[in-house]
């Protein structure tokens, strides 16, 4: 089997799993627990044997297809991977199986529940492989959906709420973004749809009016899918109400395709526009990391506080970025602009990693236990609930950035890079880091440590499915904060043929 037919199988597999659900009798429970776990850990199997077939010191997109799909208009089934995309991949795949296995519980219309996940793995799959404009943002619009009634149907009480702000705010975001789309479609030369030869050609590249209209509109898509502040308010209605395992996937995933189409798309297609409002952008992203872990250190619901840590966190991938776009033009700052954007990639795969499993562990302490997630209700865990406790103490100490966990990687590198193209935001923005840490080790010792809350008592510890669901990801922690290099060599080929493109 060819790597072509190895990714396309990736992505459509989840989607032919769940046709198959929907032929199933909706009584046949456990046979629908099966299948949608088959099929999103095939499809995961499949991400991970692309890494056989693909050249990881090898620049550009690989094991490509392209074939016609609407010849008239020039759009084409156009998909790839390159060191940007695969880990993206197959992050993904990882996610939704956990998030399966975590829901094996979940009694309420479990079919169409596990069809919806299914489908969102097809979705957000497509987001991080299409090479076509038109396929891209099919994809996009199509993550919408299924987020939007995972959150309106298993959600909390305020669960409508949530689901038509969530969609909302997305929405708007689509419509503009579209507009840049179309932008780029009528000035190419010849039409099409296809990336790659959008980014050669820079169709916009003589109206700087146009240019901006457009990188407006993919901006504005980008930032509320990240989301960036201001336009975050969505984020943490979403995440309150979703069902759990929707949490994981809309942090772990979701906000990653903002971040995503920044290094992709705005960078790829407006190096000039993109550079010309670097600042700016990087001074939101610095509000977002300060306001992000200010906000969480005044919550008192944990699930909030994970909520508004990702704003901090999605803060460091966009400074990163702006760091990185600020570079364009200039070779003497080529070297930081790698080294940002590696960083800025890293995060993006350490925070899915690593909030994914924090949101893992509110809902099993919330959803099958206390069901609170009050702060201040908690206390001493660690003498009643050890396995948990230690998974949990480790998910947040490697958030708040120790070395020798993924996440320090990661924001080391950032701040390497940002410090090398303009210090002074990268200085307040280390400001950010150590409130985040101070805001963990201050949540640490009012859940786990002090005195025991006797209320608590007898609660059992991690069983074996929430054991499947979470040791993954605490190894993953582990194992890319100590070895980085083979995730980072992956990267670096990426970025480092990104930066070149933009000298």
């Amino acid at each position: 089997m060819t790597g072509e037919t190895l990714l396309t199988l990736t992505l459509f597999l989840p989607l032919a799993g769940g046709v198959v659900l929907l032929l199933l009798p909706r009584t046949a429970v456990e046979a629908i627990r099966l299948v949608a776990l088959v099929a999103a850990a095939l499809s995961t199997a499949l991400s991970l044997l692309l890494l056989g077939p693909f050249e990881a010191g090898r620049p550009g997109f690989q094991l490509v297809t392209d074939v016609p799909w609407i010849p008239a208009i020039g759009v084409g089934y156009r998909v790839g991977v390159d060191g940007l995309s695969l880990p993206l991949v197959i992050l993904t795949g990882v996610l939704t199986v956990l998030s399966i296995v975590y829901s094996w519980r979940v009694e309420v219309r479990v079919k169409e529940y596990m069809f919806l996940f299914l489908l969102l793995q097809t979705a957000m799959v497509g987001v991080f492989v299409a090479l076509d404009l038109f396929l891209f943002f099919i994809v996009w619009e199509l993550t919408i959906v299924p987020m939007y009634f995972l959150i309106g149907i298993w959600g909390g009480p305020r669960k409508e709420y949530a689901a038509i702000k969530f969609f909302l705010y997305t929405l708007v975001g689509s419509l503009a973004m579209l507009v840049g789309i179309l932008l780029f479609y009528l000035h190419a030369d010849p039409r099409t749809f296809d990336l790659r030869q959008l980014i050669q050609q820079r169709p916009l590249a003589g109206d700087l009016r146009l240019a901006q209209v457009a990188f407006w509109g993919f901006f504005l898509s980008f930032a509320i899918k990240v989301p960036m502040w201001p336009f975050h308010t969505w984020l943490p209605d979403a995440h309150v109400e979703a069902p759990t395992a929707g949490s994981v996937i809309l942090a772990g995933v979701l906000l990653k395709l903002g971040t995503y189409g920044f290094v992709r798309y705005s960078l790829g297609l407006f190096p000039e526009v993109f550079r010309q409002f670097a600042v700016p952008i990087a001074i939101l992203a610095l509000l977002g990391i300060v306001y992000g872990v200010l906000v969480a250190m005044a919550q008192r619901d944990l699930k909030k506080l994970v909520a508004y840590s990702s704003v901090n966190h999605m803060g460091f991938v966009m400074l990163g970025t702006a760091a990185a776009a600020y570079a364009y033009g200039r070779p003497e700052l080529a070297r930081w602009a790698a080294i940002a954007l590696n960083g800025a990639v890293y995060e993006m795969l350490a925070h899915g990693v690593i909030t994914g499993a924090l949101f893992l562990i509110v809902g099993v302490i919330y959803d099958y236990r206390t069901h609170t997630r009050g702060v201040d209700d908690f206390g001493g865990l660690w003498h009643l609930l050890p396995a948990y406790s230690g998974v949990s103490v480790l998910a947040m100490l490697a958030s708040l950035g120790l070395p020798g966990l993924m996440g320090f990687v990661a924001e080391f590198l950032i701040f390497l890079g940002a410090f090398g193209i303009f210090p002074a935001i990268a200085a307040v923005g280390l400001l950010g880091i150590v409130l985040n840490a101070g805001m963990f080790l201050w949540t640490i010792r009012r859940v786990f440590t002090g005195p025991v809350n006797e209320r608590w008592r007898g609660l059992p510890d991690l069983d074996a499915r929430e054991w499947l669901a979470l040791a993954p990801l605490a190894a993953l922690m582990l194992i890319f904060g100590l070895f980085p290099r083979p995730l980072l060599d992956l990267i670096d080929v990426a970025m480092t043929g990104l930066v070149t493109a933009l000298r």
